[in-house]
């Protein structure tokens, strides 16, 4: 389907682009979000129309974010919730989340403009594209910990807070964070595949020898049969 561009859209093109796209994205995001127009003689003549406009418009938005990005660049956004020792939440943290928390700084964000792929689900420092406009982009971090106090020392030192087996506060980089989300016992994990491995290169091996001597034994009978 071809459609008119009614602002910048990454990766497919700038306002008054005539470009082809797929039907569905059209239908279910281009259109009902007013990004785009169908192509059509007379949506194109409209745009041309008012072309000078809507480019004026666009100007006056991005200004306005422009100004927005420079309050909201490196902003640390905190978001307090629950988690085991570990570092595991009891739940996640999604692009509402995050869009309702920066708003309270005074700069309204909608969840859509939130470039999360997908929600977090453990303690730590996690950076975030902000799309404050089509042209104006800003990066936070998502400050996720269990109270403000920890928040704070999360932001300090860049490393996610957990506990030890005793409760004592402990600092844990993002990794091994994400290996405990993964394993309860990471190292026990990592021991049992370690020993899968080997396991695997030994069978591997005597496969490798079994072939060998079979082809062997019949290069063999092939002389005997040759001689005879």
């Amino acid at each position: 389907m071809q459609v008119i561009l009614l602002e910048r859209i990454e990766k497919l093109g700038q306002m008054g682009d005539v470009v082809n796209v797929k039907a569905g994205f059209a239908r279910n995001f281009l259109l009902p979000q007013q990004k785009a127009l169908r192509a059509t003689e007379e949506n194109i003549s409209t745009f041309e129309a008012q072309k000078a406009m809507l480019e004026a418009e666009n100007a006056k938005r991005r200004d306005s974010a422009s100004t927005d990005a420079e309050k909201v660049e490196g902003m640390f956004v905190p978001l307090i919730r629950q988690a085991g020792d570990a570092g595991q939440l009891y739940g996640s943290v999604n692009a509402r989340d995050i869009a309702n928390e920066i708003s309270t700084s005074g700069i309204n964000v909608d969840k859509r403009q939130v470039r999360l792929d997908q929600p977090i689900k453990a303690l730590g420092l996690y950076p975030i594209r902000i799309d404050l406009h089509p042209e104006v982009s800003v990066t936070v971090t998502a400050n996720v910990a269990r109270s403000a106090e920890e928040a704070a020392m999360q932001e300090k030192t860049g490393q996610a807070v957990v506990r030890t087996e005793d409760g004592e506060v402990e600092q844990a980089a993002p990794e091994e964070v994400e290996a405990e989300k993964i394993f309860e016992n990471p190292e026990e994990e990592t021991k049992k595949l370690a020993e899968q491995t080997a396991e695997t290169t030994d069978a591997a091996g005597t496969e490798e020898t079994s072939a060998e001597t079979v082809e062997s034994g019949e290069s063999e009978k092939d002389t005997e049969k040759s001689s005879s």
